[in-house]
């Protein structure tokens, strides 16, 4: 009997060149998301400040600002609305073709005129 042997040397290397566009592909989507949760939080961060300065009399739109990163105070949109103070921020794109599918908001409300 003769016996046939199977060479599978550089298999390994093959399966991994191959499946490198998937990994970068999920590695730029979670990195995507990451930016997104980040604007998330100063969003919310900025609206709350916003707030506490329609409380104490100051200027919200200053407020919220100033308590935004500098990395988003290019990005943000700050709009009051009597007691109530709405922050949007564009989170940085890595995918462009997302456009504005992740820009995040966040509102917060002085609660009602004293």
């Amino acid at each position: 009997m003769r016996e046939t042997v199977v060479r599978s040397a550089g298999q390994a290397t093959i399966e991994l060149v191959a499946a490198l566009p998937l990994l970068l592909a999920v590695a730029v989507a979670v990195v995507q998301l990451l930016a997104a949760g980040l604007c998330r939080e100063a969003a919310a961060a900025a609206a709350e400040a916003g707030a506490r300065a329609v409380l104490q009399g100051d200027d919200p739109r200053r407020a919220a600002r100033g308590n935004l990163p500098g990395w988003a105070r290019d990005r943000s949109r700050i709009e009051v609305h009597g007691r109530r103070v709405e922050v949007r921020i564009a989170p940085p794109r890595i995918v462009p073709v997302l456009g504005g599918l992740l820009d995040v908001d966040d509102v917060a409300d002085a609660g009602p005129a004293a």
